[in-house]
């Protein structure tokens, strides 16, 4: 029996140290029927996801509720941080390595040639913005 491929089916961690495998993820309309599905999770749910990026980011994102985990597996990626206190950051990111997104911090990444990345993220309340 082969394993499920992360890259398309992510995985929710919630209440009770549950993990569910999701459905495909489908582009960025999947991201709302995720949040409906575990709703009752709040903000302690968490998605794991991974993706493979040829290109920089064309958009910034925040997470209002809780820390995100950017570990980079393969390339690297410089990852651009705006904290909730006004500060900025930019942490470059080889494979093996990660950066923590804290709540509130919007971030965007650069990609030169291709990367890849596992994300644990802290989904609830999640915005999205035109970089």
């Amino acid at each position: 029996m082969a394993g499920t491929p992360i890259e398309r089916f992510p995985i929710h961690l919630g209440l009770g140290a549950t993990a569910v495998s999701e459905p495909e993820f489908t582009g960025m309309e999947w991201y709302g029927d995720y949040v409906a599905r575990h709703a009752a999770d709040g903000k302690e749910g968490r998605l794991v996801g991974f993706h493979r990026f040829t290109q920089s980011w064309d958009s910034w994102e925040m997470h209002p509720a809780g820390d995100e985990v950017v570990l980079c597996l393969e390339g690297a990626m410089t990852l651009h941080q705006e904290h909730a206190d006004g500060s900025t950051a930019t942490v470059t990111l080889g494979a093996g390595e990660y950066a923590i997104n804290p709540p509130g911090t919007w971030h965007t990444a650069d990609i030169e040639g291709e990367a890849a990345a596992l994300f644990i993220t802290a989904g609830e309340g999640t915005e999205h913005r035109p970089r």
